[in-house]
């Protein structure tokens, strides 16, 4: 019996780790209402469900700056709410070359012949940031998180769709 609880429990924490895409109206009210409030120009979001929580993706433009000229860029951005609205994660795209110096010197250390694809910074609601790095070779692409300072926390694997996976 205790053998049934346990694998119950590991099947039901491996499914609930990936996100599931949803339609928006499967999204509750109070989610899409703090979304609208938070990003009132936003006019197309992308939902997924992660456990009980709730995770939109979107594009926003932002000014930067390149060679002291400011120019106008879209970047991805994304947020997860809680199921009652409550904002929980901001995780926004930003430049390979915005990561912390010792993020870059990690990935050259301990992932040589990988090639430092994309980066992104996330912040929770109490403002604690982390720095997320994809990072690839070949077929292979890895999530590496890291803390404010650019010190590694942990690796993820990317899960592969499941189109591309291929039945004999």
């Amino acid at each position: 019996m205790r053998i049934i609880i346990t694998l119950s429990a590991v099947i039901v924490s491996i499914t609930s780790v990936y996100a599931q895409k949803i339609k928006e109206a499967d999204v509750p009210p109070s989610v899409k209402e703090e979304f609208k409030k938070q990003f009132p120009d936003v006019k197309k979001a992308e939902w997924e469900k992660e456990d009980a929580n709730y995770e939109a993706e979107f594009k926003v433009s932002r000014v930067a700056m390149d060679n002291s000229n400011a120019k106008k860029e879209e970047i991805e951005k994304s947020v997860v709410f809680s199921a009652s609205g409550e904002l929980l994660e901001t995780e926004e795209e930003i430049k390979v070359s915005a990561l912390p110096s010792s993020v870059s010197e990690y990935v050259s250390k301990n992932y040589a012949g990988y090639k430092l694809e994309e980066a992104a910074k996330i912040t929770d609601n109490k403002g604690a940031v982390t720095y997320e790095a994809e990072i690839e070779k070949g077929k292979e692409e890895l999530d590496l998180l890291f803390d404010a300072t650019g010190a590694f926390i942990k690796k993820e694997t990317e899960k592969p769709d499941e189109k591309d996976k291929k039945k004999d």
